[in-house]
């Protein structure tokens, strides 16, 4: 049975981790193992759950329990259940809830490297990218184009950030995905060192006198391949790109230089993901 609590008062601690909870509360640098993060939507929630997420509790639209969050509850067991009006909700949350269903959950342990670039040919590697808006997009598009992996820089933001997870639609529960490191020294080494040890060769999206097309018949040529990506504005570090085997850029017409990383991403992700799988 499922344990349905009807919201009485906003100012209950339990109700904290959904409305007055900052991410950076919500990620509990100081105590990992305790830290939680939001999804939205019983579609999101549900890949967060096949991919061993553990629930902490749910807040929803009282008309969802018999709804499209029933299938959600059933899975989910005795954990608390907050239900109200929608109107209650919007006024604890602040913001009108994405389909009406939100779950807190547990962060699960993040992944060594190694095990997230095993059996893996093509990963993409994320430099300093802050917006979490931009993380969800590269998500999706690595999702949905043959990416096996993600690696990210310390400084990178959080992919199980709220908007970061709502924008990639649950996917970064579907890609294997670890950060490079606790440390700013940790990129670019000994993270270049270790993925050639792994053996890739990374190609860094960048401009550059000498960068090769993306359509390089070398690149598509490679047997495990990390795509580097850097950050909005500056793009990737002049280090980083010296490190790379390649420099690779994506032609461009009526005088454009560059794309938003998230639409380059997926342009990259196409061409040296999808397309290498065809060759």
């Amino acid at each position: 049975m499922p344990n349905i609590i009807e919201i009485t008062d906003f100012a209950a601690p339990e109700l904290d981790v959904y409305a007055r909870l900052t991410e950076n509360q919500l990620l509990n640098r100081h105590e990992p193992e305790k830290g939680l993060f939001i999804a939205e939507s019983p579609k999101v929630i549900e890949r967060a759950l096949a991919a061993g997420c553990v629930p902490v509790s749910l807040l929803l639209e009282r008309k969802h329990i018999t709804g499209q969050a029933q299938e959600v509850i059933a899975r989910c067991g005795d954990i608390p259940v907050y239900t109200a009006e929608f109107d209650v909700l919007t006024q604890l949350t602040g913001f009108q809830l994405t389909r009406g269903v939100l779950c807190a959950m547990l962060r699960p342990k993040l992944p060594a490297v190694e095990e997230v670039c095993a059996d893996a040919r093509r990963i993409a590697i994320l430099e300093n990218i802050m917006n979490p808006t931009n993380i969800g997009a590269i998500f999706r598009s690595a999702a949905a184009l043959n990416i096996d992996a993600v690696l990210l820089t310390p400084a990178c933001s959080n992919p199980l950030y709220r908007r970061s997870i709502r924008v990639s639609m649950g996917t970064v529960f579907q890609i294997p995905w670890t950060f490079l490191g606790n440390e700013e020294a940790a990129w670019p080494q000994p993270g270049m060192t270790l993925l050639k040890e792994l053996g890739f060769k990374t190609a860094a999206m960048a401009l550059s006198d000498d960068s090769i097309s993306i359509d390089d018949p070398r690149l598509m040529a490679e047997e495990k391949l990390a795509i580097v990506l850097g950050t909005e504005g500056d793009g990737l570090a002049s280090s980083t790109i010296a490190d790379c085997d390649y420099t690779v850029r994506i032609p461009m017409a009526h005088g454009v230089d560059s794309l938003n990383v998230a639409a380059a991403s997926a342009v990259a992700f196409w061409q040296l993901g999808m397309q290498s799988t065809y060759n």
